[in-house]
């Protein structure tokens, strides 16, 4: 959500933010409804005093028997009454017009920020590690498939696309991989392991900005509950409607949990393999913090989820995303890309944003300083710390030797149990 105040003193800048991620046009509206609202919040009031006013005096007339008077008050009253409804009307129609429209409209991006369209005009900030060279690689499917540890056509069969049937080995290096990233973000990094609701209403869909733009991307319960698409919606909404103090934050949170989404905007985009699923499994990362700590906070989670790639030796880069590549609530994201060998390129991984006050205006999150009576609303930030099933595929594919035997990362194997080879004889 917007700042209202902060639109009216700055309308040129809010149009030109949104034009940069392709949402254009709006302030003009804003404004007039915005004026239409406060216009009839000022006339209910005045006509509530003058009822008030009103009704005081025809109690004194009719104690003075001054019954014309007291006639006259009563009929003045009724027409305040008529006004006031009328006027309550307008009120209700500007304010939800109002909503709908701020609803619908996009965080604006940070100064610094690149202005571009797309991610070809994505800024890259960092690289680390170099691929390894590997003879004729395989995807991760092959892989898979080779080693009889994953199904694409069993989960098909029970579950339409999108889907996967991991064994095994497989089963246990997925498994092994969110353990991994849950111990490295609580044990070093300070976040406080929580394990969250997957289903969620609508205030907390809404809050987190998944509403009303994204449904289509949701799952819904016959309840109309939502799954959820990643933790960051619970975590998040564990401060909504909250009022914390600003001298416990920041707040960090993490959480190991399964995502879903319909991919209701994918049809056709990386439909074969693990790369875009329905349901995956994520360690999402989620910090809540004051208007000062936010930007030191966001460089922190993303070193935060760079640590994991690290840890596996994976070959990534770290991009800025530009304005128009950036996620609806967000208003600065860097992408984690992972060196995918079949494909010869990096692809994302991770994307960690800051969507400043956007997120805890819709969901009334606010903090509060001891002694202090005013409050102020908190910063949400979030991000992958990783996206388990896409480190998998990273892993098979970085690690594959030419026989399609797949190493095991030194960090992960004291959680295979010591095992340092899947597939053929170790």
């Amino acid at each position: 959500m917007h700042d209202l105040k902060a639109i009216r003193e700055n309308p040129d800048l809010y149009e030109t933010a949104w034009a940069a991620k392709g949402s254009s046009g709006k302030v003009a509206e804003i404004l007039d409804l915005d004026a239409k609202l406060r216009a009839a919040q000022t006339t209910l009031q005045s006509a509530q005093a003058e009822r008030n006013d009103a009704s005081k005096k025809i109690g004194q007339a009719k104690a003075q028997k001054n019954e014309d008077e007291a006639t006259r008050l009563m009929a003045h009253v009724e027409t305040l009454k008529k006004t006031l409804e009328e006027q309550a009307e307008v009120e209700r129609q500007a304010g939800e017009a109002l909503k709908a429209i701020l609803a619908a409209l996009p965080n604006i991006p940070a100064p610094d920020v690149p202005e571009g369209a797309d991610e070809h005009d994505n800024v890259e900030v960092r690289r680390w590690g170099e691929p390894r060279a590997i003879a004729s690689p395989k995807d991760h499917v092959d892989l898979g498939e080779a080693l009889g540890l994953m199904d694409f056509e069993a989960a098909a069969r029970m579950s339409g696309a999108r889907f996967v049937v991991l064994k095994g080995q497989l089963a246990r290096l997925e498994r092994a991989l969110g353990q991994f990233m849950l111990d490295l973000q609580t044990q070093e990094h300070g976040y406080l392991e929580v394990s969250p609701p997957l289903l969620v209403n609508d205030a907390a869909a809404y809050g987190t900005d998944k509403l009303p733009k994204f449904a289509e991307d949701l799952f819904r319960t016959t309840d109309g509950r939502w799954l959820i698409p990643t933790a960051e919606v619970s975590l998040t909404s564990v401060v909504m409607d909250q009022i914390v103090a600003e001298e416990e934050l920041p707040l960090r949170l993490t959480a190991l949990t399964p995502c879903f989404r319909s991919e209701a905007g994918a049809s056709g985009r990386d439909t074969r393999g693990m790369i875009r699923q329905h349901q995956f499994i994520k360690c999402e990362l989620v910090s809540i913090t004051t208007p000062e700590q936010s930007e030191a906070e966001h460089e922190r989670m993303v070193e935060c989820a760079e640590a994991v790639l690290k840890r596996l030796e994976l070959p990534f880069r770290t991009m800025l995303l530009c304005a128009g590549d950036m996620g609806f609530g967000a208003r600065k994201t860097y992408d984690l890309e992972v060196w995918l060998p079949s494909q010869g390129k990096y692809r994302e991984i991770s994307s960690c944003s800051n969507t400043g006050d956007f997120q805890a205006r819709r969901m009334n999150a606010r903090a509060k300083k001891a002694g202090e009576k005013g409050t102020r609303f908190v910063h949400t930030l979030n991000g992958s710390g990783l996206a388990v099933g896409r480190t998998l595929v990273a892993v098979l594919e970085n690690y594959q030797d030419e026989g399609g035997r797949i190493a095991v990362p030194k960090a992960l194997q004291p959680y295979m149990g010591g095992l340092t080879h899947i597939g053929g004889v170790a």
